[in-house]
C-alpha cells in the first residue's frame, strides 16, 4: 500500500460530484491536493473541504478539454506544491438526448471534455512523472465503458474510448517496465449534481439508473485504487459487476432489455427543469453544488461488493478454509 499522506495528488473535475468527494477523502488521508476544474465557487468550497478534512489544497482553474491549460496547471502544481505523485482524472460533461437530437458541436464538446480531457491529463502526468519513473494515474470510468445505454451515446462513447486508450497505454508501460502505474475504476450510477447541470433535451428530469450510490462510495474506491494501483481495473457496486458480467454472457439480450427499459429508467416523473448546463460554461462558477445530487433518499452509502473486491484474496482464502474444514468434518463424521 502506498500512503498518500503528504503526497501531491491532482484531481480533475474536483469542484463537484465524485471529484468533490474524492478530494475530501484525500484530505482525510493527509494528502496535498491540487484541484483542477472550471467553476470558481465550486473550487473554492472544495479547497475548504480538503483543509477541514485534514489535508492541504490549492486551486488551479483549467478547462481539461484544452491541453495547453492542463499542461500549464500541472507545471504550476509542481512549481508550487512539489512533484506530482498521483493524478486522478474524473472531469466530464455530457448530453442527455437521443443521438439524433445531439448537434455536432455538442457531441464534439462532450468528447473533448470527457475523453480528450483524460488523454491530456494522462499525457501531462506522464511527461512529469516519466523522468522520475514513479507515479500513479487513476482513470475514473463507468460501467458504461463496457455497456452502452440509450440517451447517453456521447458519454458512453467517451467512456469506451477511455477504456481502450488506457489499456493501450498500460501495455506500453508494462513493455517498458515502467515504474508508473495506471488503473481504471468503473463506477455505477452515482448521486451527483450531474443530473442537475448536464445538458438535457429530455422532457422529464434525468436520473441515474437505479440502484444509486452516494459519491462517497465511489470516492473511497478511487482513493483505494490510488493506494493500490497494481490491478488493471476495479469495479464499484454490485450493479456494475452484474452489468459487466451480463454484457460478457448475453450482450444481445442486454440490448433488448435496455431498449425496453433504458429510456424510462433514466427519467423521473418530474418535468425537465430549466436549469443551467455545464457543457460550455461551468455550472458552479457562482454557486457551489457540492458532491451530492438530489437523490439522497434513494442512494446507498455503502457497497459490500467493493469491500469483497478489494479483499478478494483474503475472502478466497477464508472460503477455501471453510471448505476444507467442512470436508474434514464430513470425513470425521463417517
Amino acid at each position: 500500500m502506498a500512503s498518500l499522506r503528504g503526497r501531491v495528488v491532482v484531481v480533475t473535475g474536483a469542484s463537484g460530484g465524485v471529484g468533490r468527494a474524492v478530494v475530501r477523502e484525500l484530505g482525510a488521508r493527509g494528502a496535498r491536493v491540487a484541484l483542477i476544474a472550471r467553476g470558481t465557487a465550486g473550487l473554492g468550497a472544495a479547497a475548504v473541504d480538503v483543509g477541514t478534512a485534514g489535508g492541504d489544497a490549492k486551486v488551479y482553474e483549467a478547462d481539461v478539454a484544452d491541453y495547453e491549460q492542463v499542461k500549464a496547471a500541472a507545471e504550476r502544481v509542481e512549481a508550487e506544491m512539489g512533484p506530482i505523485s498521483t493524478w486522478i482524472n474524473t472531469a466530464f460533461s455530457s448530453v442527455f438526448a437521443k443521438f439524433t437530437d445531439i448537434s455536432p458541436d455538442e457531441y464534439a464538446r462532450t468528447t473533448s471534455v470527457t475523453y480528450l480531457g483524460y488523454v491530456w491529463g494522462t499525457k501531462v502526468a506522464l511527461d512529469l512523472m516519466g523522468p522520475r519513473n514513479a507515479g500513479t494515474i487513476v482513470q475514473v470510468g463507468s460501467a458504461l465503458s463496457h455497456r452502452g445505454i440509450p440517451l447517453q451515446s456521447a458519454y458512453c462513447g467517451a467512456k469506451h474510448a477511455i477504456k481502450g486508450f488506457t489499456e493501450s497505454l498500460r501495455t506500453e508501460l508494462l513493455a517498458d517496465r515502467s515504474g508508473i502505474d495506471v488503473t481504471l475504476v468503473q463506477l455505477p450510477a452515482v448521486n451527483t449534481p450531474q443530473f442537475e447541470w448536464v445538458l438535457s433535451k429530455l422532457r422529464r428530469h434525468p436520473q441515474p439508473v437505479p440502484p444509486i450510490y452516494q459519491p462517497e462510495v465511489a470516492a473511497r474506491a478511487i482513493v483505494y485504487a490510488a493506494e493500490h494501483p497494481g490491478r488493471k481495473e476495479y469495479w464499484v457496486g454490485a450493479s456494475t459487476a452484474a452489468t459487466l458480467m451480463a454484457q460478457r454472457v448475453a450482450p444481445a439480450l442486454v440490448d433488448r432489455y435496455l431498449a425496453r427499459t433504458g429510456i424510462q429508467s433514466q427519467q423521473t416523473d418530474e418535468k425537465q427543469p430549466s436549469g443551467v448546463s455545464n457543457l460550455w460554461e461551468p455550472a458552479d462558477e457562482d454557486k457551489d453544488y457540492g458532491a451530492h445530487g438530489t437523490f439522497d433518499r434513494r442512494s446507498h452509502g455503502h457497497s459490500p461488493q467493493v469491500w469483497l473486491s478489494q479483499h478478494r484474496r483474503a475472502v478466497m482464502v477464508a472460503v477455501g478454509g471453510v471448505a476444507a474444514a467442512v470436508t474434514v468434518a464430513r470425513r470425521l463424521a463417517r
